[in-house]
């Protein structure tokens, strides 16, 4: 059916939001060799596969006034808005810091979650561009290794160089790879593909640190040579790209609890962090049972159902009045004006008698 929205990929787009709000949970759990190696294990792929994924429904994107429009309205807006929240909830709520003056400059260089905004909308503003022929994917590539040679912070543009493949990727991807990926017994490769992964976590921390994973710092920064910080960059970009398959293969293929979650996503990762700090600041780690696996599931568990009730329509829709401020009034002032004239035409006759003379012309 035309325009009917693909369960597959919210489901998609749910598994990997949920993915990253338990990347950030684990944070909270008493430091230990588990946490390590869960936080990189799921470092080693999270923000790529949620990068590749939004290049992959970006393609559409063009250089016309609705959809710069609705890029102003879906990003910017919501950037200023929660980067300016964010603050103020880390300095008046959680006491994590000071002042403002602590995090300035505000808005120039993004904090925590909030850099995924400024990024996102210099790809798409590229989209047209980057989309335009494959040999962008290699260019790409060499653009993300050669990154690491500066150190930029301004709206985070280490990160969205080094991070660039994945999107440009994305915009490119075969829609062979995605068939490939839903296909039956594809789950099991993955499966195997993530435990080896998880193995890896374990072992890595003598060849790169986790610091490596945020595709952010310069190599000078991280105690590399440029040849050593282009092959650790490169090793890493192949070791996200078969974790993103990995997880895309343990997609649901139908309609489930997790689609609608998918269609919220953004007022998920624009919430969860205000939670996320809040439970820092209460303390999270005394509460919890050391630092092994029981731990480690009550985290994983917690995060779970703090993205499930974030994506519930109930909770998404009346966030959407922070998440996307614009539209949301645009469309309560809409359905308002509907409404008044759907009440006007439905108005009873008037009594007044219709004067005579010649009816209407036929």
């Amino acid at each position: 059916m035309p325009g009917r929205r693909d369960p597959w990929l919210d489901n998609a787009k749910a598994v990997l939001i949920v993915v990253v709000v338990v990347g950030h949970a684990i944070v909270l759990m008493p430091s230990g060799p588990l946490k390590s190696q869960a936080y990189d294990f799921i470092y080693y792929f999270h923000m790529p596969a949620f990068v590749l994924v939004t290049g992959y429904l970006s393609r559409s994107f063009r250089w016309t006034r609705r959809h710069l429009w609705s890029l102003v309205t879906t990003l910017v807006v919501p950037y200023l808005v929660f980067e300016l929240l964010m603050a103020l909830w880390r300095v008046h709520v959680v006491d994590q810091v000071d002042s403002l003056d602590v995090l300035s400059p505000l808005w120039l260089n993004p904090h925590w979650p909030m850099w995924y905004l400024v990024v996102l909308v210099m790809w798409r503003l590229a989209t047209p561009v980057l989309g335009r022929h494959p040999v962008m994917v290699p260019l790409s590539v060499a653009v993300s290794l050669l990154a690491g040679t500066v150190d930029v912070e301004l709206f985070d543009i280490n990160r969205a160089l080094g991070l660039l493949p994945f999107f440009v990727i994305g915009l490119h991807l075969p829609r062979g790879v995605l068939q490939a990926a839903k296909a039956r017994g594809s789950g099991l490769a993955g499966l195997v593909v993530l435990g080896g992964l998880w193995w890896l976590a374990e072992r890595t921390d003598d060849h790169w640190s986790t610091q490596w994973l945020y595709y952010r710092a310069s190599y000078d920064s991280l105690d590399a040579t440029l040849a050593e910080g282009m092959e650790i960059r490169a090793q890493l970009i192949v070791l996200a790209l078969l974790g993103t398959f990995a997880v895309l293969t343990l997609v649901p293929r139908r309609t489930s609890p997790l689609t609608q979650v998918g269609t919220y996503t953004m007022g998920v990762y624009l919430l969860h962090g205000f939670v996320i700090r809040l439970a820092e600041h209460e303390g999270y780690a005394d509460e919890m049972p050391g630092d092994g696996w029981a731990s480690l599931l009550i985290t994983v568990a917690a995060a779970v159902a703090l993205a499930m009730l974030l994506g519930w329509r109930p909770v998404a829709t009346k966030a959407l009045w922070l998440v996307d401020p614009v539209n949301t009034a645009g469309g309560w002032l809409r359905r308002r004006a509907d409404a008044r004239r759907e009440r006007s035409t439905d108005a009873p006759p008037s009594a007044t008698p219709e004067p005579h003379g010649r009816g209407p012309r036929r």
